[in-house]
């Protein structure tokens, strides 16, 4: 059976033996500063000012709409734009936080949104405050377009970056096109700390206002001179109760010192490791592609640079999907597009009021129906890569 990972980390004998190491010799397991490290170090390979380590990448995603609440960026009831084809966890913070979410349908070539699909998305529903885009399985559509709508009707931009780590669109970094951006270093992601997840931004206020929801709420986290500021404008004056006084809305969402280490550690691969799934993806991809009569042409000849952590196949109809799932039993682990069509789900159904009207997701839909993919993972070898090609292409 060809799996979607091989190992929990790349290099894993080197980084094992490392952990081991550091659990003998540390002295808190606790948030600290193996984690604040990992922060400064992530920051700099993004390219963004700050980074805010959690728990896990859906964490993420619910502390950034949070911050945003805490922050009156946003207010209950406004309406959050979401791609259709994503994960639960970037749908859920917008439902649970009782906002409106409206889907947002996406290109069949790309799976994501298109400024195309989100200008109909706004001329259906109007006055949509925010778009919480997801960069799905490492490709994007034209988001530098996408930025510049956002920016014209003052819609905030945030990206759900959690597949895409290292892709490249325009010369610009995916996560790098909104406000913030949230990662994710689950087992079988890019980059795996086991559990995980981040929140990049170069927005100081958002930075602080993240902070203090990975943990309860409060300032230990952040520095001297923003520990001040708070306890001056809300007046608390006595270091006793200045530890255990709650600001604003939050939760504990951070990340232990072994997460901080780990990442350190696989930190230091990310360049190889995507490097091999974009080779990956050029050599067992394309000629799957290429057959027309049986797949979707999935385009990736717009992004720079494409890392992606499996690969999504599009059928031309259920039954070629079906044909596969039967060949590929016991031989090849495969998955749906990442969640579907969030519109398809159960908890969806249950918790929004979902409109009939003409523009409906009919890409996504068919994703939905239609759609698998199959692990990239940079431990693949050349003969299982050749058994995949010929399952998906004879």
């Amino acid at each position: 059976m060809i799996r979607l990972i091989k190992s929990t980390f790349y290099n894993e004998e080197e980084t094992t033996s490392s952990i081991i190491e550091f659990l003998s010799k540390t002295k808190q397991l606790s948030f600290g500063e193996q984690c604040e490290k990992f922060e400064d170090e992530f920051a700099k390979y993004q390219g963004r000012k700050h980074c805010v380590m959690v728990n896990s990448g859906s964490s993420a995603n619910l502390a950034i709409i949070q911050s945003l609440l805490n922050l009156g960026r946003i207010s209950k009831g406004d309406k959050i734009g979401f791609s259709t084809l994503t994960w639960s966890t970037n749908v859920m913070p917008i439902i649970q936080l009782g906002l409106d979410a409206v889907p947002v349908d996406v290109e069949m070539n790309t799976l994501n949104v298109s400024s195309k699909t989100f200008s109909e998305t706004l001329e259906e529903h109007g006055d949509i405050k925010a778009l919480f885009i997801t960069n799905l399985l490492g490709f994007s559509d034209d988001i530098d377009k996408i930025k510049n709508i956002c920016e014209e009707k003052r819609i905030i931009l945030i990206e759900d970056n959690c597949e895409s780590l290292g892709s490249v669109y325009k010369g610009e970094k995916l996560g790098n096109f909104g406000v913030a951006s949230t990662f994710s270093f689950y087992v079988g992601h890019h980059m795996s700390t086991i559990e995980g997840g981040a929140i990049c931004t170069d927005d100081e206020e958002l930075a602080t206002m993240l902070r203090l929801v990975r943990a309860h709420g409060w300032d230990r986290n952040l520095s001297l001179s923003k520990q001040n500021d708070f306890r001056k404008k809300f007046k608390v004056n006595s270091t006793f109760y200045s530890r255990y006084t709650f600001y604003d809305l939050g939760y504990n969402l951070r990340p232990t010192e072994i997460s901080g280490f780990i990442g350190r550690k696989q930190i230091n691969y990310i360049d190889e490791v995507i490097k091999k799934r974009r080779d990956n993806f050029l050599e067992m991809a394309l000629p799957i592609y290429s057959i027309s009569e049986r797949y979707h042409k999935i385009k990736h000849e717009h992004m720079d640079f494409l890392s992606n952590f499996a690969i999504p196949i599009i059928c031309k109809s259920e039954q070629i999907r079906d044909e596969l799932v039967s060949k590929c039993d016991g031989k090849i682990e495969i998955r749906p597009v990442v969640g579907g069509d969030m519109t398809k789900q159960p908890f969806f159904g249950k918790y929004m009021n979902i409109k009939k009207s003409n523009n409906k997701m009919a890409n996504a839909e068919i994703i939905h129906k239609q759609g698998l993919y199959f692990g990239n993972n940079p431990e693949l070898t050349e003969e299982e890569k050749k058994t995949i090609v010929d399952i998906f292409t004879k």
